[in-house]
């Protein structure tokens, strides 16, 4: 569903100048950035418990440690994934589309890898 919501915030509302291959307003970047991350926090809390206090988002490195421990290649997909998804999109709103488009297909990559652990724990 994050995923979806992502997709459509820039697919309504982020206008993208084709020739530059970059989106016209930083905005729905970010928007969009912020739904993809969230969708893999989501995703990683059904494999890993590092939540001590529901009401608060751990450290990102509470995920790193406990992933670590857990599967090494999607340590390196997430590591890839907060600094495209979280730190590039969200919080400095890269609008280059190429940026974007690598941060669907690893928050795809996270999600789906997470849903294989779950079906297989």
């Amino acid at each position: 569903r994050y995923v979806s919501n992502a997709r459509k915030t820039l697919s309504e509302n982020g206008e993208l100048d084709m020739e530059l291959q970059r989106y016209n307003d930083p905005k729905y970047v970010r928007s969009a950035g912020n739904y993809l991350w969230l969708g893999v926090l989501m995703a990683l809390d059904t494999i890993v418990d590092v939540r001590k206090d529901r009401r608060t988002r751990p450290d990102i490195n509470a995920y790193k440690e406990a992933l670590s421990r857990r599967d090494r290649k999607l340590l390196t997909m997430v590591n890839d994934g907060y600094d495209i998804m979280h730190l590039s999109m969200n919080y400095d709103g890269i609008q280059a589309k190429g940026v974007c488009d690598e941060g669907f297909r690893l928050a795809n990559a996270i999600i789906d890898r997470c849903s294989t652990m779950t079906s297989v724990s």
